[in-house]
């Protein structure tokens, strides 16, 4: 059974009815809607969905069980998760700020479904679903925004498609179409494999598209699993409705933004704190205890994790190592670098962050959380003292030289996708790479082949091994084996110096920089970020730059050398205000060696667009200035010289006096407005949530005011059936209530008793009539009383008669109400009968 989670926001009870009106009722899927909700108001979200669709709408309860073509809503005030098709409710914590209940559905949905996840996001304000969006997608489910111009609040769904993580993008109605064509086309895991047989003897057909890759994106996806590249593209070809891969190939040919996406579909990988736990307990219990007690005192034990994906592997072994410390002696100062590995930009950038969905919970245990984790409203973050730890970087494990000189590589299910040779070449690399006795952990499903003489099991169905001393690369054609022959790779035309090159060259960081710096600059240099953090370094730059005491700090101004730091501040604020490059002469620097002048380069990039928005920081040795051929006396040389030292201090003194205070005032400012930013920015959570609960307040009751009116309409138009239906009878009609007062009346009945419309609500007693029927009040409380019919023949005052009927009133739910009477004329009648009564006494 799959499973959808559809969120809104503001405006979402129209796009709610859009959907589930063109839904069927037998889709096999079951439905969970979360909506902001106002916490202290009860909701009618589920009886107002109940008019849009025939599957049965249920509120959500603690452990209840998702059964398929039904509908789930989330109560007011709680938190919906989704674990093993069993629904979990929690309360959010107790701050008013911002909510985001759509992003821990879609999360949780994201572990229980994996690729069968689906996720809709449709009208709303915010960013609620878009985080949750990311972790379906990382997980090869389906996303699914209503098209921004149909939603009448468009935040939620452009903050989603801004994001790249929109496979479907469409108006509400149409969404359950495109979804269950989708569903249709892409089987379900582990169910394809006469399909991928299919797809296996047309392997050929996938050159071009592999060919479109290499050519945008450098990286050769032939070695790759035919099954894997096959699902994944027969994925986009589902959303995009293509149903032949030459057709496809031809899509993909014309458009550079679906490559990028097609890229980011066959580098979707699922990981996940802790996996496999006993292959963790072993490694902290046994595996690296072993490992670190070989090792000498103030040894930094270096690993590196294969396909880090997110980052949750590469944090896991940081913490593993943290606690496998613990039982060993603390005269060791054994340190951990971690190097973490993948070629997905997207990644790697999550990775950095640190930050994770509440739904972590479920893979790693409290203590763990409390001691390596903080809590956020809505996430958690890795503690800076693990974070510090694992240094990420974009890689690619088949084309990048490997890291070498490790004591651990963790690569888990990343062999799983490359076909067996490429695995036979990966593998020997990994040996190479390690240190003697160094080790090596796969994942569940993978193993080390026939390649026993490199590695050897820890322990017999756990993928950890230990390096053996085996002379991989005694051959010398070893590292060339180990890398794809260089005719498959694409090959460059060469570039002449004032050529400019294609935008997919200079995409990434690292080639844009090497272009501007080997066209301009030879000399060491840096590239800055917008806060002066270095994230690029080329040639040798240790005379002006040196790692600051303490923390790891990459800011240019921690980094600076006594004497380049003050000039380079003012100079980088400069620079940014300015097109041109700004140089600044004879600066000197002091260094092991001596103090030293250099010129310095300062130039804010604007082109290309990888490196727009940094500034590029050049450093060139200057000529030491020559002595004066003009000789003073000794003593009064050197009288001046130290005059000119003691002159030269009292300046510096004075400078850093000024730039120490200028800081310190700088420093309190920047608390004062970063803690008045912290309150706006917690105000202004608050009022987007009470607007979003209003707003979705206000939408149910328009809704039911609406179907209020409507029913107004009919009793209105019902009202005025009965009234033509009792004029046009011809019958003076009477209605009493339980006081006998006039609640309606015919027009036949104002000739025999003086009525008029102020008279409604008048007893009758205070009515004048033409009937001589003085009891006829009292005949009708008995009436009234015992619910027993009277009926008499009355005359008038101008000698008519009369059949008076009087009856109980009784309303549609059985209860008596006043009484009805009844006055027909039967005037004709009685002097018809008065003229046979004459004409047979005669």
């Amino acid at each position: 059974m799959r499973i959808v989670g559809i969120g809104a926001s503001a405006g979402g009870l129209a796009s709610f009815e859009d959907f589930f009106r063109n839904t069927p009722c037998d889709t096999g899927m079951a439905f969970l809607v979360v909506q902001h909700l106002d916490p202290t108001q009860k909701a009618l979200l589920p009886e107002l969905l109940q008019r849009y669709t025939e599957m049965p709408v249920f509120e959500a309860q603690q452990n209840m069980p998702v059964r398929a073509d039904s509908v789930y809503v989330i109560p007011p005030n709680r938190e919906l998760r989704v674990f093993d098709e069993t629904l979990k409710l929690e309360q959010p914590e107790e701050s008013r700020g911002l909510r985001l209940p759509i992003n821990v559905l879609f999360s949780s949905l994201a572990s229980a479904q994996n690729e069968r996840a689906i996720a809709v996001v449709l009208s709303g304000m915010g960013s609620d679903g878009t985080l949750g969006l990311q972790a379906i997608k990382a997980t090869g489910g389906l996303t699914v925004v209503e098209s921004p111009d149909s939603a009448q609040f468009d935040a939620m769904p452009r903050s989603a498609i801004a994001a790249g993580c929109a496979d479907i993008v469409a108006p509400a109605e149409e969404l359950p179409d495109r979804i269950l064509a989708y569903v249709r086309r892409v089987p379900e895991p582990g169910e394809s494999l006469h399909h991928d047989h299919r797809n296996l003897r047309s392997l050929t057909r996938l050159d071009p598209i592999i060919r479109v890759l290499q050519k945008h994106t450098r990286h050769d996806f032939s070695l790759y699993k035919p099954s894997t590249l096959h699902r994944r593209i027969e994925r986009r070809m589902a959303i995009h409705r293509i149903a032949d891969l030459a057709d496809y190939s031809h899509f993909l040919a014309d458009n550079k933004q679906e490559v990028q996406l097609l890229f980011r579909e066959l580098l979707i990988g699922v990981t996940q704190f802790f996996r496999d736990p006993e292959t963790w307990d072993y490694l902290i219990k046994i595996g690296l205890p072993e490992l670190l007690t070989a090792q000498p005192p103030d040894h930094t034990l270096r690993a590196w994790v294969v396909g880090c994906s997110t980052g949750e592997e590469a944090y896991s072994l940081a913490i593993a190592f943290t606690e496998a410390l613990e039982p060993i002696e603390s005269r060791r100062k054994l340190n951990l670098q971690i190097f973490a590995s993948d070629i997905s930009p997207e990644a790697i950038t999550l990775a950095r962050r640190g930050q994770y969905p509440l739904c972590i919970e479920d893979d790693v245990s409290g203590d763990r959380l409390a001691r390596f984790f903080t809590r956020h409203n809505n996430y958690y973050q890795i503690s800076p003292s693990i974070r510090d730890k694992v240094l990420f970087a974009l890689h690619d494990v088949i084309l990048d030289p490997p890291f070498t000189k490790l004591d651990m590589i963790a690569c888990r299910n990343l062999l799983i996708y490359f076909d067996v040779a490429l695995q036979r070449r990966i593998l020997p690399l990994f040996h190479y790479s390690l240190r003697p006795n160094g080790l090596l952990m796969l994942g569940s499903s993978e193993t080390i082949g026939r390649l026993n003489h490199l590695f050897s099991p820890l322990k017999p169905k756990m993928r950890l091994y230990r390096c053996k001393p085996f002379d991989s690369f005694r051959h010398s054609d070893f590292l060339l084996k180990s890398y794809p022959p260089m005719s498959t790779l694409h090959k460059e035309q060469p570039v002449r110096s004032n050529q400019v090159l294609p935008q997919e060259v200079t995409n990434t960081l690292q080639s844009a920089a090497d272009h501007v710096l080997l066209q301009v600059y030879a000399p060491a240099a840096v590239v800055l970020n917008a806060d002066a953090d270095i994230v690029y370094i080329s040639g040798r730059t240790g005379k002006y730059l040196e790692p600051a005491a303490g923390k790891a700090n990459w800011n240019i101004h921690a980094m600076a050398r006594e004497g380049l730091r003050e000039p380079l501040c003012t100079a980088l604020h400069q620079a940014m205000e300015q097109k041109e490059p700004l140089e600044l002469t004879g600066v000197l620097v002091q260094s092991e060696s001596g103090t030293h002048a250099v010129d310095v380069t300062i130039q804010a990039l604007s082109e290309p667009d990888a490196l727009k928005g940094m500034t590029m920081v050049v450093f060139r040795e200057a000529p030491t200035p020559a002595p004066s051929r003009r000789r003073k006396p000794a003593s009064a040389a050197e009288s001046d010289h130290a005059e000119e030292i003691q002159r030269y201090q009292r300046e510096i003194e004075s400078l850093r006096q000024q730039a120490k205070q200028t800081r310190e005032e700088l420093q309190a400012s920047n608390e004062e407005l970063q803690s008045t930013n912290e309150e706006l920015q917690s105000a202004n959570e608050e009022l987007t949530t009470s607007k979003e609960e209003m707003q979705s307040m206000n939408e149910e009751l328009q809704t039911i005011n609406t179907e209020l009116q409507t029913k107004l309409d009919d009793l209105a138009l019902a009202q005025s059936d009965m009234q033509n239906v009792l004029n046009s009878i011809e019958i003076a009609v009477l209605f009493l209530d339980q006081d006998l007062n006039v609640r309606r009346y015919t027009e036949r009945t104002a000739a025999i008793i003086s009525l008029r419309e102020s008279d409604i609500g008048r007893p009758i007693s205070d009515l004048t009539t033409s009937l001589r029927y003085p009891d006829l009040q009292e005949d009708a409380r008995r009436t009234l009383n015992t619910l027993a019919v009277s009926e008499k023949q009355i005359t008038t005052n101008d000698d008519r008669w009369f059949s008076v009927r009087i009856i109980p009133y009784r309303r549609l739910d059985n209860m008596i109400d006043g009484v009805v009477i009844t006055l027909v004329d039967i005037t004709e009648t009685k002097n018809l009968e008065s003229s046979l009564r004459k004409h047979s006494q005669t």
